[in-house]
């Protein structure tokens, strides 16, 4: 009969043991809270992040370029205009602007052989890099993605 006495106990007045089913839902939010920041920290991350500037190694005629991306041009300075040159090849010209790295203007000589990769967009290439006839490369920018466009350019209307 002990069994009787104690289950009234439980029934009459005692306080009930807390259940672990409600400790383990507290928990598991706490668990999916962090999840979920954790993955959105890290996509705001990668967002921020610079995107590296690839350039492809094969050179395209200058006349084939196609607008806003990545290229690879080789052709001989025709030109200079402080820190722009102008490239050229068999199939055109291109305008190269170097940046803060050609601002004397003497980045390049005239008749020199070059190899540039960079950004084509808005009419002349954004160099990035230049590979110089002997194979010397020399960084012009730190790499970045491309320029970003004023709320007008977007504007078409008439």
């Amino acid at each position: 009969m002990p069994n009787e006495d104690q289950d009234n106990e439980h029934a009459e007045g005692a306080t009930p043991v807390p259940h672990r089913r409600w400790l383990a839902v507290p928990v598991i939010a706490a668990a999916v809270a962090l999840v979920i920041g954790a993955a959105g920290g890290a996509g705001a991350v990668k967002m921020m992040r610079p995107t590296p500037e690839m350039a492809p190694l094969t050179p395209v005629a200058i006349s084939a370029m196609p607008v806003s991306s990545l290229v690879t041009i080789k052709g001989k300075v025709a030109e200079i205009y402080g820190n722009k040159f102008v490239l050229q090849d068999e199939s055109g010209k291109a305008l190269v602007e170097t940046g803060r790295a050609g601002e004397d203007g003497d980045l390049v000589t005239k008749d020199e052989a070059v190899t540039v990769q960079g950004r084509f967009d808005d009419g002349f290439v954004h160099a990035s890099y230049l590979v110089r006839q002997d194979g010397r490369t020399e960084a012009l920018r730190p790499p970045k993605g491309p320029p970003h466009r004023r709320f007008a350019d977007f504007d078409h209307r008439p």
